[in-house]
């Protein structure tokens, strides 16, 4: 046998052998069966030492390709290849990105990057980022973070607990999937319509049946069907925006308790509040007996973050803790350990304060764009408190017409319709207004009112 290879390129030669031999192998120009030259044959053959021979056919002989025999040599090995797929030779031009023409951005889960406090998160990363604390954290978070997660919301939200029910994530999925497996599939789960996709797509990924629940002007309604947990998003319903009334609140606790079943309040914004006096949260009225409570820091401070927390009921603790303890943390020890000395410092609430001064001003002025650009047609839902609106497009105006026109003016807004499980009557699009300035946002809104007006 006569094995012809040109080297080329900046790859090991033992590989270039190897991946030539491979392929005239797979087609099929080598018979089964057909013995390979000698190592030293071929090197001298190459050009190339034995040793360089000897790597090439040892990766063969490991991934099947060819066998040996004692003092005999090496030999094709022998199998069917219906599954082959022959390399392209006309390899297609590679996909070139399409050119951003967007130019605003509403996007509601954007925050103010500008205002994160780099210099201060520099400083504890420096002091935290060593060869100490690249381990992997305990599954259930690092308990620094868990202690001040615990005392924070108890100042902030007057949730009273223990920083053993405190379980730190990646992000509200991570979690919720977790309390999915952990619930198992024969759990009915009750989702707000509309409601944040993210949580439907989960719940659908965990297999879980999954009831739609309407929401009116007090939030999601009390379920009217067999519902053993409960998602709702009280302080800030996504996407209508409205916040739950304190009588409902209580309806729902009481129907919680009477059927034995969970609530989990996602609080994912309830920081940012402009109107009216706070309302208590579930967790601090229920004081974790039927309320699984969700947080996470990627409002206040980065999306980039990824760090999220839920605390359970003391019911709920150690069944949970057993059911999970092969499992690793989702999150890096070194940023646990920082935005524990960030909120045990009191960096925490100073900046929390900051961005509810940025956020305000900001959402004053996209209602002031909205109310000097836009017509009376338009119709603003959900301003009390988040990082973004509703606007209630005319019954002339389709959602899909409404996108499309703001794209082609170079500006994101987002469809409501994909919060929905089953078709809504209205057109309604998401303005978000975190990540872009109020300078942006006043310009984007005025284009975005000659192309829809």
């Amino acid at each position: 046998m006569e094995l012809s290879i040109l080297f080329s390129g900046n790859s090991p030669k033992y590989v270039q052998i190897y991946e030539e031999i491979k392929q005239a192998i797979l087609m099929k120009k080598l018979s089964a069966h057909e013995q390979l030259p000698s190592k030293r044959m071929l090197a001298n053959t190459l050009n190339v030492s034995v040793h360089t021979i000897k790597e090439a056919y040892e990766q063969l002989l490991a991934e099947g390709y060819i066998y040996s025999k004692e003092r005999s040599g090496y030999f094709i090995a022998s199998f069917q290849f219906e599954w082959l797929q022959l390399p392209q030779k006309d390899k297609q031009a590679p996909i070139q990105p399409l050119t951003n023409t967007i130019k605003f951005d509403f996007h509601n889960g954007h925050v103010d990057k500008d205002a994160f406090p780099f210099s201060t998160w520099h400083k504890l990363m420096k002091k935290h980022f060593n060869a100490h604390n690249l381990s992997t954290s305990p599954w259930q978070g690092e308990a620094t973070l868990r202690q001040e997660i615990a005392h924070y919301v108890e100042r902030s939200r007057g949730v009273m607990c223990d920083a053993s029910q405190v379980f730190v994530y990646s992000g509200t999925q991570t979690q919720l999937q977790a309390l999915c497996h952990f619930f198992g599939q024969l759990t009915q789960v009750g989702l707000e319509e509309p409601g944040f996709k993210r949580v439907h797509a989960t719940l659908l990924q965990c297999g879980l049946p999954i009831h739609a629940i309407p929401v009116d002007n007090s939030g999601i309604t009390v379920p009217q069907t067999e519902v053993h947990m409960l998602y709702t998003t009280p302080a800030h319903q996504f996407p209508l925006g409205m916040v739950m009334s304190m009588e409902r609140r209580a309806q729902l606790l009481q129907w919680a308790t009477s059927n034995e079943a969970f609530i989990i309040e996602d609080d994912y914004d309830s920081e940012f509040r402009y109107k009216g006096l706070p309302i208590p949260s579930l967790a601090k009225l229920d004081q974790l007996q039927r309320v699984i409570y969700f947080g996470t820091f990627s409002k206040i401070l980065i999306s980039s973050l990824r760090i999220s927390y839920m605390i359970l009921p003391q019911s709920l603790v150690e069944a949970f803790t057993v059911f999970n303890q092969e499992q690793k943390s989702t999150v890096s020890k070194v940023d646990q350990l920082i935005l524990a000395d960030f909120i045990e410092q009191g960096l925490f609430e100073k900046h929390l304060a900051k961005m509810r001064t940025i956020y305000r001003k900001k959402q004053l002025a996209l209602l002031a764009a909205i109310s000097t650009h836009f017509s009376d047609d338009f119709q603003v839902i959900g301003e009390k408190s988040g990082l973004h609106i509703i606007l209630k497009l005319p019954q002339w105006l389709s959602e899909d017409e409404g996108l499309r026109r703001a794209q082609v003016a170079g500006i994101n807004v987002y469809p409501c319709s994909t919060s929905f499980l089953h078709p809504s009557k209205n057109n309604m699009v998401i303005i978000g207004y975190g990540g872009l300035s109020i300078e942006q946002i006043e310009e984007g809104i005025a284009l975005l009112a000659t192309v829809w007006q």
